[in-house]
């Protein structure tokens, strides 16, 4: 992580004041009224640290960020392929086999610096004419695989991507 703010041109005294905070730490669990015994805290981010939500995103974006420069084909039409904002993460691609070339360069980019992509929550949607566009593909990513879905919900209204695909088909 400290690498990672120095890239971003974060002061060194703050770097050294931010790894003091994430190494050697101790926390106490309070239930009710009662407290739990002191107990080590291993390295890494926080749950409920003020410092966790910024530093996730230096680590998101500097994953990222490594996945634009090493890679070649992520853009579709001159157009990014990789839009991040905060946890959620929108791969674009022009065929199942493009989407999952790029999630796995994202896997293993994050991967290298310790963030984990959650398969249980993570689905795909095809959103593009593709002979196999009909059929239900499952992306595997090492030991993962990803649910294709044909619904999704963005600030939770759902979209039907076919039913969005025939509106746009007939309005053309």
């Amino acid at each position: 992580m400290c690498n990672i703010l120095t890239e971003f041109g974060i002061p060194m005294k703050l770097v050294r004041l931010i790894k003091m905070c994430l190494t050697e730490t101790y926390s106490i669990v309070r239930v009710g009224k009662n407290l739990s015994d002191v107990f080590p805290t291993g390295n890494g981010l926080k749950q409920g640290d003020t410092l966790s939500p910024l530093l996730f995103n230096f680590a998101v974006e500097y994953a990222v960020r490594s996945v634009q420069v090493n890679q070649d084909g992520l853009k579709l039409n001159s157009t990014h392929q990789l839009l991040a904002y905060a946890d959620d993460v929108n791969i674009l691609g022009g065929s199942v086999r493009t989407m999952q070339k790029n999630a796995k360069t994202l896997v293993v980019a994050c991967r290298a610096i310790g963030l984990e992509v959650n398969a249980d929550t993570t689905k795909y949607v095809v959103t593009f004419r593709d002979q196999n566009a009909g059929q239900s593909h499952s992306i595997k990513i090492d030991k993962n695989s990803f649910e294709m879905k044909e619904e999704f919900k963005y600030w939770e209204e759902p979209y039907d991507i076919k039913a969005l695909f025939r509106t746009k088909l007939r309005s053309d």
